[in-house]
């Protein structure tokens, strides 16, 4: 589970996004980052044994850093105000689908994962696959654990059929999408709970026939 201190750290950085306020506040950032830490290397251990081709990868493969890109955003906060991991072999870097926890204070936590804005030769691949497979796609997407955890897929989505594919296409309404992601909401106290760990490796394994069926489509080793 979590501790209390790292998400007031979180909570007060979105209320103090500025360098000076950062650099008085280190320390409590350094002890928030190890809390996360420490529980994204449980996250990481309950994973492998589910997911083998994970093993041997190391937490620093997977968290993604507080300090923002702020060239090309009309943002210039300097920090991000969550803590997120992914868990995919190569880690965060990876174009293969994977899971995702999100930390971040306010009910805006989740676990979830997939793939998100994939570039476009890993979109088409995908899109052929549910194409091809659409029955077995929908048999993934519709079973009932599935549907309690994570609703119905949605998102961005093209306004017209993609390339290559007709209008009244069976699958249309997936082919159209341009991310295959699903989530599952963490609450503030659910977060700061000792079943935090499990919990997310259950809504990871159900997420997980999902995640393969993505990751089948890309042909990787």
């Amino acid at each position: 589970m979590l501790q209390p201190p790292t998400l007031k750290f979180l909570k007060s950085l979105a209320k103090n996004n500025n360098k000076v306020w950062f650099d008085e506040h280190k320390s409590d950032y350094q002890n928030a980052k190890a809390d996360y830490e420490s529980v994204v290397q449980q996250i990481l251990d309950g994973l492998a044994k589910q997911e083998p081709v994970l093993i041997g990868l190391q937490v620093k493969d997977c968290t993604f850093r507080i300090y923002k890109d702020t060239r090309f955003s009309k943002d210039k906060t300097p920090y991000k105000t969550n803590m997120g991991a992914s868990f995919a072999p190569g880690g965060r870097k990876t174009p293969r689908p994977g899971y995702y926890f999100h930390l971040e204070p306010g009910g805006n936590s989740f676990a979830g994962g997939g793939l998100w804005m994939p570039e476009a030769p890993v979109l088409k691949k995908v899109r052929q696959e549910i194409d091809y497979n659409f029955e077995e796609f929908q048999q993934i997407i519709s079973n009932k654990e599935f549907i309690r955890y994570f609703g119905k897929i949605e998102g961005e989505s093209l306004k017209t059929a993609p390339q290559g594919y007709l209008p009244d296409n069976p699958a249309i309404a997936y082919l159209k999408l341009k991310s295959f992601t699903v989530w599952h909401h963490i609450s503030d106290d659910a977060a700061l709970q000792p079943a935090l760990v499990r919990e997310i490796l259950k809504i990871f394994s159900v997420m997980q026939p999902f995640v393969k069926f993505m990751d089948r489509a890309l042909d990787l080793e």
